[in-house]
């Protein structure tokens, strides 16, 4: 524009810039995404023991070739999560949880379908694995990716979808079994939460670098980042340390028993009097204090060390396991499945930062991946374990016991694991 004054004309020129406003951050979309996937691919699994009763009843197969079936349904996905999530590097997480939505889905109906023991062979012990194996890691390996600052905060918030399944998917398992039986349900659930599945990996994204935006929704990249700056150890040099083996060691003997409240839990519940739509809340109370644990260790863990919170958790489920060898009623079987609850979901969720604490995270998640593929795959072990003291023995009271015996071991192992400073 053209201003006059007394010397002439003036001239100024006057510039707008406009600057495009900042896009809002999707981390926590993918958050959401990785809580639905896990929410729902546990809520199924974890209802396994509200199925078994009536599929034994109306079919007449064996109940421990069922549980037998079950343990390696969870061996086989344990070990090939170490692939998914190899995939996940190098595809992205869209196509591998769409494909495993897929397959978790075609293994349960096969299950549902089915009318001999073979056919429910091939749907949860070949199909049904490879769908489960595309959600735990791959769902982890993306939060992790998403987040720097806040990674412990949204990896316990994604994570508690499995507790949170805990809650609320077997009451309505059993009301569904009840009301239409176990055909019916296992095909409803499975379709709903494959479809579920299936939409929330469209959400998913490898990184945000990928659509243009930065870890923890920051608009600018620091020069110095700590996060680029890091080293670490490398998955064949971290083998070869003694703490690599003592983590394997704690976590491999906990998983041993950690399926067992899960899978025997409900069936427990009903030898000591209670209705099946009662036994299921057994589960309910595990999630129950899965997702406070979940929540709750990994913040208290930041405080006290993650040695000391391990210690902390696993002498909490060791306790738990022994309330259950010797509950008479439900009186003091629900405190126990609620303690076992957030000492497991606790313990599980301060696996990682321990892994990065000791070894760095440059090579985190591939160090995760493997200790994860082969002490969780002893996971498979301890139900059907459990069944076979059952059957000899009449009672569970041993293979809680034995399981407690298991978790003791493990607090002995943590116990000489090293303590990492705060300023390393």
């Amino acid at each position: 524009m053209v201003l006059y004054g007394s010397g002439g004309p003036l001239t100024k020129v006057v510039i707008y810039s406009v600057s495009a406003a900042p896009r809002p951050f999707n981390g926590w979309r993918i958050v959401g995404a990785a809580f639905t996937v896990l929410f729902v691919v546990y809520g199924v699994q974890f209802s396994f023991g509200t199925f078994v009763g009536d599929v034994v009843e109306d079919t007449g197969w064996s109940e421990t070739r069922l549980q037998l079936i079950f343990a390696i349904y969870i061996g086989l996905y344990s070990a090939m999560s170490a692939v998914t999530g190899w995939l996940t590097d190098r595809w992205g997480p869209r196509p591998v949880v769409a494909s495993g939505a897929i397959l978790l889905t075609g293994g349960y109906l096969l299950w549902a379908t089915a009318n001999s023991l073979v056919v429910v062979a091939i749907g949860m012990v070949i199909v049904a694995p490879l769908g489960m194996s595309c959600s735990w890691v791959p769902c982890n390996a993306t939060v992790v990716r998403w987040f720097v600052v806040r990674r412990g905060f949204a990896t316990a918030i994604a994570t508690s979808g499995g507790s949170l399944a805990n809650i609320v998917v077997p009451p309505i398992a059993a009301l569904l079994v009840g009301t239409y039986g176990w055909r019916t349900a296992i095909i409803s659930m499975s379709i709903f939460g494959g479809g579920c599945m299936l939409l929330s990996s469209l959400v998913l994204e490898r990184d945000p670098e990928t659509v243009g935006q930065l870890p923890d929704g920051a608009q600018t990249s620091p020069s110095d980042s700590t996060e680029n700056a890091i080293a670490g150890v490398s998955p064949a040099a971290a083998w070869r340390t003694i703490a690599y083996w003592q983590i394997f060691g704690v976590y491999a003997l906990t998983f041993l028993a950690v399926f067992v409240p899960f899978v025997h839990g409900v069936q427990f519940a009903q030898s000591l009097g209670a209705s099946l739509q009662t036994a299921s809340t057994v589960i309910s109370a595990i999630g129950i204090g899965g997702l406070i644990g979940r929540l709750v260790m990994g913040w208290v863990s930041d405080r006290i060390g993650r040695k000391s919170a391990v210690i902390l958790a696993l002498s909490l489920e060791t306790a738990s396991f022994i309330g259950m060898a010797f509950s008479n009623g439900l009186w003091l079987l629900y405190p126990s499945a609620v303690a076992f609850g957030f000492s497991y979901g606790g313990g599980v969720v301060v696996f990682p930062p321990l892994v990065a604490d000791l070894f760095g995270r440059a090579h985190a998640g591939a160090i995760v991946g493997r200790i994860f593929a082969t002490a969780g795959a002893m996971a498979a072990i301890g139900p059907y374990a459990a069944q076979l003291l059952h059957d000899a023995l009449g009672g569970y009271r041993w293979a809680f016991l034995l399981s407690g015996l298991a978790n003791g071991c493990a607090l002995l192992i943590a116990t000489r694991l090293p303590r990492v400073s705060k300023q390393q």
